[in-house]
């Protein structure tokens, strides 16, 4: 019988799973990130994520990493047939050609989101608070391949949106120092 967890948290403290999830839990879900290859990074990770197990993208990462140059902005917008080719060959990563396609694009959203607003960051912050519907529509605008569930989930997991750890979690209040000019308004 397969186990049934109330939250990330509860899933990432059990014993019954592989250690990426600890890990990922432990030091990167809902921290804030800062920078924007780390931020574009990410939403490329849950983008691959759709359809498939977050303990395979975990698995995969530093595959993707490595395949999307360390997730560099600029070098991913110049990315040509022959780039889309490589990626598409690549078996360390996900081979699905609308989730490669998204990335180029989406890199090149986001150069013309740092024309404009200075950075990826800056961008979402010039957004924040929103509620995850009003994050859905501002993300379908701009982005490629975002619905509701990677838009929420990337959110949550950069500390946007609340709902990444439960506040007995002992990762909570780890989280909270890290962004205490959110505490007013959005709870981890």
């Amino acid at each position: 019988m397969k186990a049934v967890y109330s939250s990330y948290c509860e899933f990432a403290f059990s014993t019954d799973h592989d250690n990426v999830h600890k890990h990922y839990h432990d030091l990167e879900y809902g921290f804030p990130i800062l920078n924007d290859n780390q931020l574009f990074a990410r939403l490329i990770l849950e983008i691959n994520q759709a359809g498939l197990s977050w303990t395979t993208i975990l698995n995969k990462k530093d595959n993707f990493l490595k395949a999307y140059h360390q997730f560099d902005i600029d070098r991913i917008a110049k990315y040509g047939e022959k780039d889309r080719l490589r990626l598409l060959g690549d078996a360390g990563i996900i081979r699905n050609r609308l989730k490669v396609d998204a990335a180029i694009e989406n890199a090149k959203a986001i150069k013309m989101l740092q024309k404009d607003f200075g950075s990826f960051k800056n961008w979402i912050d010039h957004h924040h608070p929103l509620t995850k519907d009003e994050w859905v529509k501002v993300f379908k605008k701009i982005f490629k391949f975002t619905g509701g569930e990677i838009v929420n989930e990337f959110l949550m997991s950069t500390g946007y949106l609340p709902g990444a750890h439960v506040e007995d979690c002992p990762i909570y209040k780890k989280v909270l120092k890290e962004k205490p000019m959110w505490k007013k308004v959005n709870r981890i």
